[in-house]
């Protein structure tokens, strides 16, 4: 999807202009990978633009950062400011936010030990991930031949840099193949997760995810998604599901923050009936929570302003 741009981008504690904004083609992450990142989202509300579960995100980034041993020069009271003030200097009233750890310029080599941490935050407008339309029409979704890490080859549970190679292969597979997204399987067969959401499916009556374990990412919006669930009366287990289980499913659902919360229609051809009243029922509460017009959930939201 096309960036837009927007006049700042922090960097290393300043406000650049975008232009300005630069790393030299050396830089060790461009190499090798070592880096780390989040995907955030303001919205607009009332009260201005509101960015959805910000510390959450962002201890999540320094605890992606801790995992890879990546120092990270900033405390998460600084990156959440940083955030702030970035989203504020768009002088847009929503927009996604990347957050971006690296190693710079200066050392080369598999050795990250002496190099430099840098960070950056970007903020432009972007657009539902999945179309403005996923979850009345639903996405068409096949099971990727590309497998999802093992926790002993990359950790899935850090959002870093090289790890997304993998997601990049199984969605490009699913694009050329004339799907939308692909779901990946854990080394054990079962069901991990998209290419860039947690996944979630309904067998009698009950809504099912895959666990950690299994090598999805213990995702922020699927948190989210699991409250508002529960808050809704419907009764959510993290538990293994088989390739199988998606096949007959009453309903499935991806979420994610660029993606945000979207029907799934087909899996491997199979139809699955969309949009289901659960899907429609979460996707609309959490619409309103991001937007500050749910009162149950005012505590996800911190204002840029």
């Amino acid at each position: 999807m096309p960036i837009t741009t927007t006049p700042k981008i922090w960097m290393n504690g300043k406000l650049v202009d975008w232009d300005k904004a630069q790393v030299h083609v050396l830089t060790h992450t461009l190499h090798y990978g070592t880096g780390v990142f989040e995907g955030i989202r303001a919205y607009e509300t009332d009260k201005g633009p509101a960015v959805f579960r910000l510390t959450d995100h962002m201890q999540r980034f320094i605890n992606s950062a801790k995992i890879l041993s990546m120092p990270m020069p900033y405390s998460l009271e600084e990156l959440v400011q940083a955030v702030k003030d970035t989203v504020a200097s768009t002088g847009l009233p929503a927009c996604y936010i990347r957050p971006l750890a690296y190693y710079g310029y200066g050392e080369m080599g598999l050795n990250t030990t002496p190099c430099k941490t840098d960070v950056a935050i970007a903020c432009w407008p972007w657009g539902a991930y999945l179309g403005d339309d996923a979850v009345e029409k639903g996405v068409r979704m096949k099971i990727s031949s590309w497998t999802r890490h093992d926790h002993n080859t990359m950790p899935p549970a850090a959002k870093t840099v090289g790890n997304y190679v993998n997601s990049s292969l199984a969605k490009v597979e699913a694009l050329k193949a004339g799907y939308d997204e692909a779901i990946m399987l854990a080394p054990n067969g079962l069901i991990a997760e998209c290419t860039g959401e947690n996944l979630f499916v309904v067998r009698n009556g009950i809504i099912l995810t895959p666990p950690t374990s299994a090598g999805a990412l213990e995702g922020i919006t699927q948190n989210s998604v699991t409250r508002i669930a529960r808050d809704l009366g419907y009764e959510v287990r993290v538990d293994n599901i088989a390739r199988s289980d998606l096949y007959i499913a009453e309903e499935i659902f991806a979420c994610g923050t660029a993606a945000e919360v979207g029907s799934v229609s087909s899996v491997d051809d199979r139809p699955v009936p969309c949009p289901g009243p659960i899907t429609r029922a979460i996707a609309s509460t959490y619409a309103k929570a991001v937007r500050g017009q749910d009162p149950r959930y005012v505590d996800w939201l911190e204002y840029a302003k």
